[in-house]
C-alpha cells in the first residue's frame, strides 16, 4: 500500500519550503494554518515573477508561520514579519504581474518589504499576495478539459514525486561519481513512498480520504535541482545523468520528475505523513 512520507509547503514561489507533519490539500494546492502554497512571490520593477533559475539564493529565504504572521528569516539579515491577515481591498495597492504567460492582479506588500528582499536576493524586487478575487485557471490541454486553478505555481497547484524515484536518479548519479541529492533539489509538495520508481507517472489516481488527487501533466526540469537548497548554491546539474531515461517525447524531450496533479472530486482533505493512500495505475 502506498503511503504518504513527506508534506512541503512553499508559501513563497521559488523561495524555501516549510516541512510538515499534516496540511490541508484543496483545489488551490496545499494549506497549512490559512497559509497557501505559493500564496506569495517575489517580482522585479516590472512585475516579473523571480526565482532560482536566475537567483539561487532566494532558497536561503526561509518562512516560518506564526500566529499572525508570515516571519522570514534570511543570512545577514534581521526577520521580517509578513502579516497573513489579508489587506482591505479597497485600500491595499495592487500591481500587474506575470508569472509565465499569465498576467494578472496581486497585492502589492509594502516598502519595507521590498527593501528587505531586494536586499537578501540582490535586485530591486517586490513581494507580492495572491488576490483573492483573481481565478488563475490550469491548461486545460493536460486535463482532459477538467477545470483547475493555481496560485502562484508554475502551472499546476500540486507537484507529487515518488521516493523511489529519487533512488532511482540517485544510483545513477552514484554510478557517474557524483554526489546524491535530497528530495527538496525537486520542490514537490507531496512525496509517495511504497511504490514503484517513477510510478507516479502512470497514476490514473491518488486517494486521499474523500479527495481525489489526479496526476496530469510530467514536470519539465529547469536548472532549480542543481541549487543546494541548504546553501543557495548552484552545483553539477543533475539533468545531464538524467537526459538519458528522463526525456518526455510528449514535452519535446523535457526532462521529467515528478507529477503535476489537480484535485478532481472532494478537496478541503486533512493529509497526515505516514497515512496511506489510495493508489492505481491508469492501465
Amino acid at each position: 500500500m502506498a503511503f504518504l512520507s513527506d508534506i512541503t509547503l512553499y508559501p513563497i514561489k521559488s523561495c524555501a519550503g516549510i516541512r510538515l507533519r499534516e496540511a490541508v490539500l484543496t483545489r488551490s494546492g496545499l494549506m497549512s494554518e490559512h497559509v497557501y502554497d505559493r500564496e506569495w512571490m517575489v517580482v522585479d520593477v516590472h512585475g516579473r515573477f523571480l526565482t532560482q533559475r536566475e537567483y539561487p539564493r532566494m532558497a536561503l529565504i526561509v518562512p516560518r508561520i506564526k500566529a499572525t504572521t508570515l516571519e522570514l528569516r534570511a543570512p545577514g539579515m534581521l526577520r521580517l514579519e509578513v502579516e497573513l491577515g489579508l489587506p482591505h481591498p479597497q485600500l491595499a495597492p495592487t500591481l500587474e504581474v506575470q508569472v509565465w504567460d499569465d498576467t494578472l492582479r496581486a497585492y502589492d506588500c509594502d516598502e519595507v518589504t521590498a527593501t528587505w528582499f531586494s536586499n537578501a536576493i540582490g535586485v530591486p524586487c517586490r513581494l507580492v499576495r495572491f488576490h483573492p478575487d483573481v481565478v488563475r485557471p490550469t491548461s486545460t490541454k493536460w486535463t482532459a478539459g477538467v477545470a483547475a486553478s493555481t496560485m502562484f505555481a508554475d502551472g499546476y497547484p500540486v507537484l507529487i514525486a515518488g521516493a523511489a524515484s529519487l533512488d532511482d536518479v540517485n544510483e545513477k548519479l552514484h554510478a557517474a561519481g557524483r554526489p546524491a541529492l535530497a528530495m527538496d533539489r525537486f520542490r514537490p509538495n507531496l512525496v509517495i513512498s511504497d511504490i514503484a520508481a517513477f510510478e507516479e507517472d502512470y497514476a490514473d489516481f491518488l486517494q486521499f480520504g474523500a479527495t481525489v488527487l489526479k496526476p496530469v501533466k510530467p514536470c519539465s526540469r529547469c536548472p532549480i535541482p542543481s541549487v543546494d537548497q541548504a546553501t543557495g548554491v548552484p552545483g553539477p546539474d543533475p539533468l545531464d545523468v538524467m537526459q538519458g531515461y528522463r526525456a518526455k517525447p510528449e514535452l519535446d524531450g523535457a526532462i521529467c520528475f515528478g507529477m503535476n496533479a489537480i484535485v478532481t472530486e472532494g478537496g478541503d482533505e486533512r493529509i497526515v505523513v505516514g497515512q496511506e493512500v489510495g493508489f492505481e495505475l491508469a492501465f
